[in-house]
């Protein structure tokens, strides 16, 4: 065999990643429901509403000035820099200037520009699971190992600082920290934010802290940003954000990361390469939302709100299924593993993606399995859909579970 026959066609990096499964599940969903069936999908993470007006006619006026029809800085466009500057100080109460934020494709481009800049090979990233199904994938691609720290439902998905400790290596660089979580929709008290925090800081490790579902919290509860907390994590510290979960707009692919001058400026000469500026239309449109108020996500948050419960509480009616209420976010967690090992329609799912499968089989209902972010026996549920979409699929589920044995 020839030395030309032998190398691979897709590189080792590249062919180790997993597909997203969230968007795996979400595009089965919509295949067949493009082919006539009634599939109800539990799978999106974006909200079901859509984008406000004002954020829209900015985008439109935008469109037509012909200063957006020509390349912009690769960092961003100096309004929208100055935008985030400012909704940072009055949203999460701490200062920054516009060198220390780079403007990204979404949040997804955000971590892994964060990662790639931060991680040489080997270098350990302590990652709490169930993590976003990005995160491992991000880290690995930039070299790093993730190592995990699972909080099951018995915890309230809350990892602790013993936990994080007994992980600690002389490798680990940096702690990814996301409250409110996807995909439990745990929120970390203030308190534990700050322990968490302070321990990162003790033992200089950096913390890469996501907070897309900052302003979806319910009960009156807070999600405070750990650079705010802690506000000695300045400099060893990158906040992950965006517009696409508080303004309905996963479509326009704005995010950003606000981080010290060097890993900002790192992570700007990457993305010059990589993509170059966001589209112009889209950070005009992300300006005009920082600009307005949060009406928009206190509209949505009422829905979610009333979804959750509703959600919550016909989970937990099922037998073998214990679902902690969520207080952030729009995703339930349940823990399905009273349902494994049981006799559904004749197949005897023994992991939560063959329960998955069996459950998009049989009722048509998609939703995403618990190996998608970390161990399995668990289930993800988005609650970002219509209320009667939400009981009927949920009613499903109930249906088919309850003929178990």
């Amino acid at each position: 065999m020839s030395e030309h026959t032998q190398k691979t066609r897709i590189s080792r990096r590249i062919g180790a990643i997993a597909e997203s499964a969230t968007l795996a599940v979400d595009a089965r969903a919509k295949e067949l429901k493009a082919q006539g069936r009634p599939v109800i999908g539990f799978g999106a993470g974006e909200p079901d509403f859509p984008t406000p007006d004002y954020i829209v006619q900015a985008a439109i006026e935008a469109a037509h000035n012909p200063v957006n029809h020509r390349y912009s800085p690769a960092g961003g466009l100096p309004d929208l820099k100055a935008a985030i500057v400012a909704k940072t100080a009055r949203e999460s109460g701490y200062d920054v200037e516009p060198a220390h934020v780079l403007v990204t494709n979404g949040g997804k481009q955000a971590v892994y520009n964060t990662f790639a800049t931060l991680l040489d090979p080997g270098d350990e990233v302590i990652l709490p699971a169930p993590y976003w199904t990005t995160y491992p994938e991000a880290i690995r691609l930039a070299g790093g190992e993730p190592v995990e720290v699972f909080a099951g439902s018995d915890q309230g998905y809350l990892v602790t600082v013993e936990q994080l400790e007994a992980a600690r290596t002389e490798r680990t660089k940096v702690l990814l920290f996301c409250s409110p979580s996807n995909p439990t929709g745990a929120v970390y008290p203030p308190e534990q934010v700050e322990q968490i925090g302070r321990w990162a800081l003790e033992h200089g490790i950096w913390v890469v802290t996501d907070e897309i579902y900052e302003h979806l919290v319910y009960d009156g509860g807070q999600a405070p940003s750990v650079r705010s907390v802690v506000p000695e994590l300045a400099d060893t510290c990158v906040v992950l954000n965006g517009v696409a979960k508080t303004y309905a707009m996963t479509g326009w692919r704005v995010g950003w990361m606000i981080g010290p001058k060097d890993v900002i400026k790192a992570a700007t000469n990457l993305q010059s390469h990589a993509t170059s500026n966001v589209a112009n239309v889209s950070q005009r449109a992300a300006i005009a939302a920082l600009a307005g108020s949060l009406e928009a996500v206190d509209t949505m948050r009422a829905a979610f709100d009333r979804r959750r419960a509703t959600m919550v509480e016909m989970l937990s009616a099922i037998e073998g299924v214990h679902c902690p209420m969520p207080q952030g976010a729009f995703y339930a967690y349940p823990n399905i593993e009273g349902v494994l090992g049981r006799t559904i329609r004749g197949r005897t799912p023994q992991t939560s993606t063959e329960l998955a499968e069996i459950i998009l089989d049989e009722v048509e209902v998609a939703v995403v399995p618990g190996e998608a972010f970390g161990p399995s026996g668990y289930l993800r549920l988005s609650y970002a859909l219509s209320d009667d979409d939400l009981i009927e699929g949920v009613s499903r589920i109930q249906t088919l579970l309850a003929k178990t044995r």
